[in-house]
């Protein structure tokens, strides 16, 4: 899961992904491949997860605070590491694990916004050995596919995901167990014309969830709970609705090619749009256009 004496963006072994589609702020995704061999680890300002992707269980030697485990990480398996917490960790087989840093400000910000936490309380994760969390698992594997495009204009989807992550790790994986806020009635006509006609006039950008939760003075989570309350459907997920109605019109009410009406409908591509168009309306785009 590291090396020893090698800083942590430099491990060998490692495949990173290009910096151009690196696209979450606080949160560093990197998958891990290594031979047999052992090594320290250590990151100060950052959480760690690591999930084993290795196709068969791995035996693995690991210690840290004060703590040791030796045993099998079979698939989808999970090693939780806090900030500032030593790991040593050796390993009998070729190695193959997915690497999730998070940074210690924002799980604080997370557990503060929408946890009830006390300002200034310091939120405590646990380490953890052989962690069993299919939800994880889940986020982890679905940010390391969005994270692999070649191209993405998905930073709702990004973000909507790293909070998930982190309020996950905060209610299951924390010291305390936080008493969770109970949401009533949803967001109210007004606010959702405001969010309505923010996404209407910027469709073709790579909107944030921050963006949309600011316009209405809300915590990322307490918006996409509310909002999903309100319409049912996750804030990405009414994006990419009303993506596909813009690209519907513009299919039967100009003669621009599909790339031009993508590009302009926030789609990064032909293919990416024929992807999503197909998903929600069960046919193609030149389908569509032609019936």
């Amino acid at each position: 899961m590291t090396n020893p004496g090698v800083p942590l963006n430099q491990v060998s072994g490692s495949l990173h992904l290009p910096k151009q589609r690196q696209k979450l702020e606080n949160i560093r995704v990197e998958q891990l491949k290594n031979p047999p061999g052992e090594g320290n680890y250590l990151c100060e300002d950052k959480h760690t997860i690591f999930i084993s992707l290795a196709p068969r269980p791995l035996e693995y030697l690991q210690i840290q605070d004060g703590v040791s485990y030796n045993g099998l990480y079979r698939p989808g398996e999970i090693l939780i590491t806090p900030a500032n917490v030593p790991l040593f960790v050796r390993w009998k087989g070729q190695e193959n694990c997915l690497q999730i840093q998070i940074k210690t400000e924002f799980l604080q910000k997370i557990a503060q916004e929408t946890l009830n936490c006390v300002r200034n309380q310091r939120f405590q994760l646990m380490p953890q050995f052989q962690v069993h969390d299919s939800h994880i698992r889940g986020i982890t594997m679905m940010l390391l596919e969005e994270c692999q495009q070649q191209v993405s204009n998905n930073q709702l989807y990004l973000d909507s995901l790293a909070n998930v992550l982190a309020v996950n790790l905060v209610r299951h994986h924390g010291t305390t167990k936080p008493i969770l806020p109970v949401y009533q009635g949803g967001l109210s006509p007004h606010q959702l014309s405001q969010i309505f006609d923010y996404i209407d006039a910027h469709l073709d950008q790579n909107l944030k969830l921050e963006d949309l939760a600011q316009l209405l003075d809300l915590s990322q989570f307490h918006f996409s709970r509310l909002f999903k309350q309100s319409v049912g459907l996750s804030p990405y997920q009414y994006l990419i609705e009303q993506r596909i109605e813009r690209a519907k019109q513009l299919l039967k009410q100009t003669n621009q090619s599909i790339l031009d009406i993508a590009l302009s409908c926030g789609f990064n591509s032909h293919s990416h749009l024929t992807k999503k168009f197909r998903q929600v309306t069960g046919i193609t785009p030149k389908a569509y256009r032609i019936s």
